[in-house]
């Protein structure tokens, strides 16, 4: 559905639908399929008004920034935006760069609920798998779309961005029936909203407040795996979504996914997925019909 969504093109709708004696609790309030380049563009979450509403946004191409109440975000490419309004947070696009992006606006209790479930469990920024990202992008491609849209279409595309939201953050990472560790939680947040940067296990185990070597034993028994597995994985992953949702070289997706050239990431991705990344590019959109 990600690919339909880019085949669709740049598109913004603001809903307009009649009001309900009967309220719906999820509800789309607009959504839209971007491009920002090389152009002011910035918005304050303490200046938006005081009705509670949330921001989900998509980056697909290009950095923005995100100041989430004094904590720094670089938004790149794979990575999910989750806001709630009002609060002290501000995101915005670099002078000079170039952002793209998918997103949806939503009101209501139950919208409102969920959305400060993810953020008080993994943060205002993740990481979410292709099935996960595909659902979303097919509920954006409904609400800018479909003609003579009804409230409960709208809601329902709502719930299903939201549901998707629900599975990607909390159907991974966790002990089935049982959520991450806080300390934890807090650490796959900062990988996530970190992957281009460095993520060397001292400087994890000082973000969940722990010594490295017990950070390592802890966290080995939350996830299953090493923490420097964990982070090489979390990089593979938004490798492969960057080759088959863009066209962006080896070279910038190494920039953008924290390794130090593209032959280090050629070596890494065919080691663990055993292929090149531009023949799994290939062979995945062959699969896919793009």
């Amino acid at each position: 559905m990600l690919s339909q969504l880019l085949d669709y093109g740049h598109k913004v709708r603001v809903l307009t639908l009649p009001k309900s004696s009967v309220p719906l609790h999820c509800m789309a309030i607009s959504a839209g399929y971007e491009q920002r380049l090389n152009e002011v563009y910035t918005w304050d979450g303490l200046q938006r008004g005081t009705a509670p509403f949330l921001v989900i946004q998509h980056t697909l191409v290009g950095e923005g920034r995100l100041d989430f109440a004094g904590t720094q975000y670089r938004l790149t490419p794979g990575q999910t935006m989750v806001l709630s309004l009002p609060h002290a947070h501000r995101y915005w696009l670099e002078r000079g760069q170039r952002w793209e992006y998918f997103w949806t606006v939503l009101n209501g209790r139950e919208a409102l609920r969920l959305a400060r479930e993810i953020i008080d469990a993994a943060g205002p920024v993740v990481t979410l798998p292709q099935a996960v990202i595909d659902r979303m992008a097919a509920a954006c491609l409904t609400l800018i779309d479909r003609p003579d849209i009804t409230p409960g279409e709208a809601s329902s595309a709502a719930y299903a961005n939201m549901a998707a939201l629900h599975d990607g953050v909390f159907g991974a990472d966790m002990v089935p029936g049982q959520a991450l560790p806080p300390a934890i939680a807090r650490v796959v947040a900062h990988i996530d909203a970190n992957l281009t940067g460095s993520l060397q296990v001292d400087r994890l185990a000082a973000v969940a407040e722990m010594s490295r070597a017990h950070f390592v034993r802890q966290f080995g028994a939350a996830t299953g795996i090493a923490p420097s597995d964990f982070v090489l994985e979390r990089r593979i992953e938004r490798i492969e979504r960057l080759l088959l949702a863009t066209d962006m070289s080896v070279v910038a997706i190494a920039a953008a996914t924290g390794f130090a050239d593209a032959n280090y990431l050629a070596k890494a991705f065919r080691r663990k997925r055993g292929m090149a990344p531009l023949d799994y590019r290939k062979s995945g959109r062959l699969a896919t019909g793009t």
